[in-house]
């Protein structure tokens, strides 16, 4: 099994879909795939915080079946684990959402294979995903990528959490996430989870930016993270165009080799809501 971890609420539905969509694409393996969703509830928080339902669960694995009968996809709540750890915390209204915390509970989530690939939402795959999983990550806790812009405002060894291929053994055996998660509840940290990963880490490895590229798109790009990014023109400016925005996707990023995955997402998208109106 090649083993990937999204994390989450209803609303990175369309995220979940689009990346999945793109690395059943862009993959050449027999190998089926085992796709973990860490998701909660935290409505009393915030009415938009609902846990992805059953029924986008089902859709999805619907969507990884047509490539791969043997393809999985396992839905974890983590509520329970998230009341308990993090309710309250000093990072729980952290610069993009609480969800961001919730691969810190990877193991304590029973049912974790020794390595799997974690990924945020806003990635799509421009290659296949096994140039990334078969790096060997057997002596370090987990391998990643530069943060574009942290390697020059903070350090060269800056790295972006978005992408992060992981050996639960030795992180297990070094503590990672529960010195993690102790960072979480006791110190307000200015990026949150990947801040309180870096702090916490005994030994690495750097890869390539091409795993985790947040602003350009080459021909050797292997995964396009679709992060805010700074754009100069015609002012300069934050914006934080994502992967299922196809519009902006054309217009401002002028991608098209993504085209194939977006229209069958449009696609997806559509019937997923003819049988969200039929369920009703």
């Amino acid at each position: 099994m090649i083993n990937i971890l999204f994390c989450g609420n209803s609303g990175v539905f369309d995220g979940i879909l689009t990346c999945m969509l793109s690395i059943l694409k862009r993959t050449e393996t027999s190998e089926p795939f085992r796709f973990f969703i860490y998701t909660m509830n935290l409505q009393d928080i915030d009415e938009k915080y609902q846990p992805l339902t059953l029924q986008q669960i089902s859709f999805l694995e619907s969507v990884a079946r047509e490539y791969n009968p043997e393809n999985i996809i396992e839905r974890k709540d983590v509520t329970a684990l998230y009341n308990s750890e993090f309710r309250g915390c000093p990072n729980e209204q952290c610069y993009c959402s609480p969800y961001t915390l919730l691969r810190l509970f990877a193991d304590l989530v029973p049912g974790m294979p020794e390595k799997f690939l974690y990924l945020d939402a806003d990635i799509l795959a421009n290659r296949d995903i096994m140039l990334l999983y078969n790096i060997d990550v057997s002596k370090v806790e987990y391998a990643a990528a530069n943060d574009h812009y942290g390697k020059y405002l903070i350090n060269p060894f800056y790295i972006n959490a978005g992408v992060l291929l992981f050996n639960m053994n030795l992180c297990r055996n070094t503590g990672l996430f529960k010195k993690a998660r102790e960072l979480i509840k006791t110190k307000k940290l200015m990026f949150a989870d990947q801040s309180a990963l870096i702090r916490s880490t005994t030994k690495k490895k750097l890869i390539a930016q091409k795993f985790n590229d947040q602003k350009f798109l080459h021909s050797w790009t292997v995964l396009r993270h679709f992060s805010r990014r700074l754009f100069y023109f015609p002012y300069p400016h934050i914006a934080n165009i994502k992967q299922w925005d196809v519009t902006n996707v054309h217009k401002i990023f002028r991608y098209f080799n993504f085209d194939d995955i977006l229209l069958e997402y449009v696609y997806l998208k559509e019937k997923f809501k003819r049988e969200k109106i039929n369920e009703c």
